[in-house]
C-alpha cells in the first residue's frame, strides 16, 4: 500500500469515527432529560449504522465517503460510543464524561480533549458544533420534548439542517444531518435498529 492510499485510509477512519461521534455527543448533563424510550434508571441505549459524506462544492464530487455501524450506550453520566465497520469489526470507541471525551482506536491510539467539541476539532482539524445531535438522536430539539417533535421533522440548528422520521418508542429510526462549510457539504445519515 502506497503512503497516498494510506494517507486517504487514515483520512477516512478519522472521518469515520468523527461522523459518528457527530452522531451520539453533546456534553453529558448531570441530570439528563428522560425521554420516552430511556429506561427506569435513565440509561439510553441505541444501536444502528452511519454514512457520511463529504462532497467537494467546487470539484462537483464526493471526495470522502464512509459508512459504519455504532453502538450508544448514555447512562446521563458517561457516553459510551463503540464504531465497527461495515464487516463488524472494531474501529474505535469514544467515552464522554463531565470532565473529558476520549476517542480510543482499535490500534490504542487515544485522542483525549476536554468535550466533544474540542475532540472533533482535534480529529478533524477544525470545528464542527456538535452539542445538539445527542439530542437529536433522541427526537429532541432546542429544548423541546421528545413528544414536541414525533411526526418527521426539518429544522435547522447550530448550523445544521436537520431531518428526522420513523419514530419507534426511543425517537427517531433515520436521521440525517447536513452542513456546508469551506466549500464542503457534510452529509451525515443515521438509520436505527427500532425497538
Amino acid at each position: 500500500m502506497n503512503v497516498r492510499a494510506l494517507h486517504r485510509y487514515a483520512r477516512l477512519i478519522a472521518i469515520g469515527l468523527v461522523a459518528a461521534t457527530l452522531a451520539a455527543c453533546s456534553t453529558v448533563p448531570t441530570k439528563p432529560a428522560q425521554p420516552s424510550g430511556a429506561s427506569v434508571d435513565g440509561t439510553f441505549e441505541r444501536s444502528g449504522r452511519f454514512a457520511l459524506t463529504v462532497y467537494d462544492r467546487s470539484a462537483e464530487r464526493n471526495r470522502d465517503s464512509v459508512q459504519g455501524g455504532f453502538t450508544w450506550l448514555d447512562t446521563g453520566a458517561v457516553l459510551t460510543l463503540d464504531l465497527t465497520n461495515p464487516l463488524g469489526s472494531t474501529l474505535a470507541r469514544v467515552v464522554v464524561a463531565d470532565d473529558q471525551a476520549v476517542l480510543t482506536r482499535s490500534n490504542g491510539q487515544r485522542t483525549v480533549a476536554s468535550d466533544p467539541d474540542a475532540l472533533v476539532a482535534e480529529v478533524l482539524g477544525s470545528p464542527i458544533p456538535v452539542s445538539g445531535m445527542r439530542n437529536w438522536l433522541k427526537g429532541m430539539r432546542d429544548g423541546q420534548g421528545a413528544e414536541a417533535v414525533r411526526s418527521k421533522q426539518t429544522f435547522s440548528e447550530a448550523g445544521w439542517q436537520v431531518n428526522m422520521s420513523d419514530f419507534d418508542a426511543k425517537g427517531p429510526t433515520r436521521l440525517n444531518f447536513e452542513r456546508t462549510m469551506a466549500g464542503d457539504r457534510i452529509t451525515v445519515r443515521v438509520v436505527t435498529e427500532s425497538e
